[in-house]
């Protein structure tokens, strides 16, 4: 990945200096833009819409998320455990794999309990049973890998040779589908609806004699890029349709990014600059405390403003890991200390990954509207926040 996907939008005309530093700044009216076109095509493909928590769980945005969408999807417990103290609707739930003291709450809390194989339904059939006669009401879901690749990078792609997500389509058989009330197929990654589309193909013979007859469901997970502005919705519409007219199923997407993409900033400060055979800035963002994805995808986030010509500098955090370089950026001049900048499009899991490695702080959370101009903070953190996470 070279840079996230869009530009910088009505952030072009955000005051980087009213927010303190780092903080994320999320603008409300982009989420509710993105919510409504994500309604607009469930409502025309006959499909529920899920917000998946791993990607944006900013709870205080969870009355927003809930006039649009249809419910969440957690990832275990914790997120369960949010979803069902923030967010109304549907709670699906799956996770690799399930912890024995974990499953009883999960299966409480969730609508949909889907498992990674099996061998896991069996084994927790009897907490399932328990569960049932003490009166909680839940489908069971198997994901399953549909063995067909399309994701552009291969450490993101759920189909790979040895991957531990789904059980593999090619080892399905009647006793797989024991107590299995629906199918999870989640093998995209930021993509737009032609890959999902020769996945279906691939899959949908190898599925077809039990959809709509024991399988009455299939959830397609999550991946999808249908807020950004090139997604074929018509497309995706119009194969929902055909799907849910072909075998007469209930049809679930699950996308996270397409809630918040190009909906937030990660706003810095420049904290010293040096040269070391190449021009060097310091902020005070961190790669690896509060944007991972530009360590482990690679990834080259875009700059607020970056200049076509100019002066480059080579961004980095302040932690002591040599690896902690953002990447090469162009000023129209060599910016000093205490120069704000601002990195786009990270709303969407960067919020949900910062850590408080070598004691960096974390980024405060401020709600903006971009129609308004009305300003929020939201929440801001304390070295409490690195204190009581160590022992």
């Amino acid at each position: 990945m070279e840079t996230k996907a869009g530009g910088a939008g009505a952030f072009a005309r955000f005051d980087l200096s009213r927010v303190p530093s780092p903080c994320f700044v999320v603008d409300e009216v982009a989420i509710a833009r993105n919510l409504s076109v994500l309604a607009d095509v469930g409502h025309r493909g006959g499909a529920q819409v899920l917000l998946a928590l791993k990607a944006f769980s900013m709870w205080s945005l969870a009355g927003l998320v809930g006039q649009h969408l249809d419910g969440v999807c957690a990832s275990g417990l914790w997120e369960a455990r949010l979803a069902r103290e923030f967010y109304r609707g549907e709670l699906t739930t799956y996770s690799p794999a399930y912890k024995a003291d974990d499953l009883p709450e999960i299966l409480r809390l969730s609508d949909t309990v889907i498992f990674n194989s099996p061998d896991q339904i069996a084994r927790f059939a009897d907490l399932i049973d328990a569960a049932r006669g003490a009166g909680e009401v839940f489908q069971i879901g198997l994901r399953l890998n549909p063995e067909h690749s399309e994701a552009e990078v291969a450490k993101y792609d759920p189909c790979q040779i040895g991957s531990r997500l789904g059980f593999p389509v090619s080892q399905l058989t009647p006793d797989s589908l024991r107590g299995v009330d629906g199918l999870h197929i989640h093998a995209l990654c930021e993509q737009g609806f032609e890959p999902l589309s020769r996945i279906w193909a691939s899959l949908e013979p190898k599925i077809a004699g039990v959809l709509g007859h024991q399988i009455k469901w299939v959830n397609l997970g999550g991946g999808h890029h249908i807020t950004r502005a090139d997604y074929d919705r018509e497309a995706l519409v119009g194969f929902l349709r055909a799907v849910k007219a072909r075998h007469g199923i209930d049809l679930f997407l699950e996308p996270g990014e397409a809630i918040a993409l190009d909906a937030g900033i990660l706003v810095g400060e420049v904290l010293d600059v040096f040269d070391n055979g190449l021009a060097i800035g310091i902020t005070d963002i961190s790669a690896t405390c509060h944007m991972p994805d530009v360590i482990e995808a690679p990834y080259r986030p875009a700059l607020l403003g970056e200049a076509e010509d100019g002066v480059t500098l080579r961004l980095g955090g302040p932690s002591c890991l040599a690896g902690d370089i953002i990447g090469d950026y162009r000023f129209e001049a060599r910016p000093t200390p205490g120069t704000r900048i601002a990195f786009l499009d990270q709303a969407h899991y960067s919020m949900v990954k910062t850590n408080t490695f070598n004691g960096v702080p974390l980024p405060a959370i401020a709600l903006w509207d971009s129609d308004t101009d009305a300003l929020k903070m939201v929440r801001e953190f304390d070295y409490t926040e690195f204190r009581d996470r160590l022992s």
